[in-house]
């Protein structure tokens, strides 16, 4: 298999060491510190699982052993797609447990990016749950294996069908467990937002991610006396690190799993265990704007909403104040690093107006003009970053390396920002031809080529738009052939791509052709932007 790495230079690395950020732990020390510290302390709460910190380090040590006897060795790589479930937790610490490496899919995904994240990172292993939100993950289980047949062994959450459930993995107690990770080695794969083509993997390491989270931890108030929800899907970064499930973990504090962040799910919740933190991205947080007042549900324990995944309006932002009586923290990251927060005693009007800034000291941020030199304060430009959890390079990927990191290991994040005299940062938007649908990171140019597959499609562009209530949607301008189809039966034929619901496009509008070139060409980001200016133009007018 191609090696995960993820390598700073030496002089970056033992400055980060001597300054305290990387502190040599990984995630199964500090588990096992905290069973040690808190055994009896409700750790987890996921549906009717209520599991202390000394359950979750035992479930996890039963689940590497039970991984290892199925035949899956040290170094393998697994795809987890599990939903926010109890079993989500001990499932990942048993993967590190047995220095197995996950690979971190949301439950949405379908065939087209469960098979491109196994290809890609040579996984071995899949781990899922037999049904989620009306879907039968087990025969997505098996195209996988058909198209990727190094996917060996398959885990099922619930009833195995044609797999092997996770309750009924062989008896491991025989095995003899890996010794503990280097801390510098890859802990697992994340996916990232890619604007091109399908998503990116990225290693992230034991000592730059736990520095992450738990600095997050710090700066979030979290205390073993804290709840966190978990309401957004907990694969993503925000609900994993930011502080998320592995934050609050590492502050001793209970988290508790929604099923849905919808107000329906998680008020219960909030009530019923006395969270005091979540997260949510902007159309989310509107919706609980929307139900708090009429609510029956008791939800003075909330005192911090964090609200991130996309940008969060100002006229929005000061509302939750007023509605909710917490104190909103906006948060803005990337799967690759860098995340910037509101601080929880910042003026009021920093905290509606700014997204944040960053974790560390050593977070070294540059905003560039289109020619790569500084704006002047306060103007926007381009975010480039480097620093102690932001990665150097994506795995295996030499184009988008070349792409997305300078010659002295700058990330260009793709985001377009300006910073206040403060050092805060507020986002613009992006340089790049992504859409922030409600958060989750879309390219247009896949499902261009995806559009392109259909028979009465001669091309398309795929742009966003701005929307009131998912932050961006997506709009697919199609010049047809033939029999020109109907808007809701090319939606319906994308569906059956195997693709993610949320990247289907929101809208679709026909059009008799593309602007070009006296040449007859025209860069796809060009005729992008040309599109969505007379879009927005038109509606305007």
């Amino acid at each position: 298999m191609i090696p995960l790495q993820q390598t700073w230079p030496e002089a970056f690395a033992t400055r980060y060491r001597e300054k305290g950020y990387w502190r040599g732990e990984t995630f199964t020390s500090f588990l096992r510190a905290r069973a040690g510290e808190w055994p009896d302390r409700l750790a987890v709460v996921g549906g009717e699982r209520r599991w202390s910190f000394a359950e979750l380090e035992a479930r996890a040590e039963t689940t590497a052993r039970g991984l290892l006897a199925l035949g899956l060795r040290p170094g393998d790589r697994v795809v987890v797609q599990l939903p926010n479930i109890a079993e989500f937790l001990s499932v990942v610490f048993g993967l590190f447990r047995a220095r197995l490496v996950p690979v971190y899919a949301l439950p949405a995904h379908r065939s087209v990016e469960i098979i491109h994240f196994a290809r890609s990172a040579e996984a071995r292993g899949y781990i899922v749950a037999d049904r989620h939100d009306g879907f039968d993950y087990r025969p997505l289980a098996q195209e996988v294996q058909r198209e990727v047949p190094a996917v060996a062994h398959v885990v099922v959450v619930g009833e195995g069908g044609p797999f092997t459930a996770l309750d009924t993995l062989p008896d491991g107690s025989a095995i003899e467990l890996p010794l503990d990770a280097d801390p510098s080695e890859a802990a697992f794969l994340q996916i990232s937002g890619g604007s091109t083509g399908l998503s990116k993997l990225i290693p992230r390491t034991h000592d730059d991610y736990i520095y992450s989270f738990r600095a997050s931890a710090e700066i979030c108030g979290l205390t073993p006396e804290s709840v966190y929800l978990a309401a957004l899907p907990v694969a993503h970064n925000f609900p994993m690190s930011s502080p998320g499930v592995f934050g609050a973990l590492y502050a001793g504090a209970r988290v508790v799993l929604a099923p849905s962040p919808s107000p329906e799910a998680a008020f219960p919740l909030i009530a019923r265990e006395g969270v005091t933190i979540t997260g949510l991205v902007p159309p989310l947080a509107l919706l609980w704007l929307q139900a708090a007042p009429s609510t029956a549900h008791d939800l003075s324990s909330l005192r911090v909403l964090q609200v991130g995944g996309a940008k969060f309006l100002t006229e929005s932002a000061r509302r939750v104040k007023p509605v909710l009586g917490c104190t909103l923290q906006q948060v803005f990251g990337m799967a690759e690093g860098l995340v910037n927060y509101t601080r929880l005693d910042d003026p009021e009007e920093v905290i509606v107006s700014t997204q944040g800034r960053p974790i560390s000291p050593d977070d070294e941020v540059l905003i560039l003009d289109d020619e790569g030199l500084p704006v002047r304060e306060g103007e926007a430009g381009h975010l480039l970053t480097r620093g102690p959890y932001t990665i150097r390079a994506y795995h295996n990927n030499d184009g988008a390396n070349a792409r997305a990191f300078t010659p002295d290991g700058f990330y260009r994040t793709g985001d377009v920002v300006k910073r206040t005299p403060e050092g805060y940062l507020v986002v613009q938007g992006r340089a790049s031809d992504h859409i922030n649908r409600a958060g989750e990171k879309i390219s247009a140019e896949e499902i261009e080529e995806h559009l392109l597959g259909h028979p009465n499609v001669f091309d398309a562009a795929v742009v966003s738009l701005p929307d009131d209530f998912l932050g961006e949607r997506s709009c697919a301008f199609i010049i047809a052939q033939g029999d020109k189809p109907k808007a809701a039966a090319l939606k319906a034929w994308m569906r059956t791509r195997g693709l993610a619901d949320f990247k289907v496009p929101d809208q679709i509008v026909f059009v008799d052709g593309f602007e070009t070139t006296a040449v007859g060409k025209v860069s796809r980001k060009e005729l992008r932007a040309s599109l969505r200016r007379r879009f927005l133009a038109q509606a305007e007018g």
